[in-house]
């Protein structure tokens, strides 16, 4: 039996989940549209570890959503995790955001791209498989007419994220699915956080940072 703390502070969605042997047994999150992580994380924290009704000594591992996204989001997120990590004796597992992003998409054919806010017109985005493998690596992209016109020529492609409207303002193709109410969320970092606990595919605590992608953007 392994019980798994998942903390996702990407976005603006502060959202905490436990799972037991990859099935989420409590979850609390916030799509407020201002950053309370500071705040709500600790409090978000406590609320999970009690409604499963469980001490945090019994905690096996904490899964943290490692980036892209808000500079400040992840850095609350990593340190929250780091902490329990240190202060239980306990492994740390990272989960990539864009792909648990992307398990928000439950279709069998297309392609899934997950879009988190950047600036202007830029968005961190992936490009996966209906299955969910990664087909083209993580980017800091700005967005134009033409992109994504090759997938979007052989089938369906379905954007999810806060990034999706700026893309859905300048493309119109007929085979483009905007999915713009989902956020990165805890409870979509189960099944890859259980797969790497019994991999023993942990992180350093002392050295792991947020993969942050691009240069300090405050938000």
């Amino acid at each position: 039996m392994a019980y798994i703390l998942c903390i996702e502070t990407s976005t603006t969605n502060c959202s905490v989940a436990l799972i037991k042997n990859g099935l989420v047994v409590a979850s609390k999150e916030d799509y407020d549209t201002k950053y309370s992580h500071a705040e709500r994380l600790h409090q978000f924290i406590d609320i999970v570890v009690n409604e499963a009704g469980i001490a945090f000594a019994e905690l096996d591992a904490v899964s943290v959503s490692k980036g892209p996204g808000s500079y400040t989001g992840l850095r609350i997120g990593v340190s929250a995790a780091k902490g329990l990590c240190y202060g239980l004796n306990i492994p740390l597992i990272s989960i990539d955001t864009l792909h648990s992003l992307a398990q928000q998409v439950k279709t069998k054919e297309g392609f899934v791209v997950p879009m988190i806010d950047a600036r202007r017109m830029e968005v961190y985005s992936a490009i996966f498989s209906n299955d969910y493998e990664q087909l083209r690596s993580t980017e800091a992209e700005i967005l134009t007419e033409a992109s994504y016109e090759t997938y979007l020529h052989k089938s369906n492609v379905y954007f999810i994220g806060n990034g999706v409207a700026k893309f859905e303002e300048i493309n119109t193709h007929k085979n483009a699915v905007f999915i713009s109410d989902k956020l990165p969320s805890a409870m979509q970092m189960a099944n890859v956080s259980y797969t790497k606990f019994l991999e023993n595919d942990f992180e350093d605590v002392s050295y792991f940072e947020p993969y942050y992608l691009k240069d300090f953007v405050t938000g």
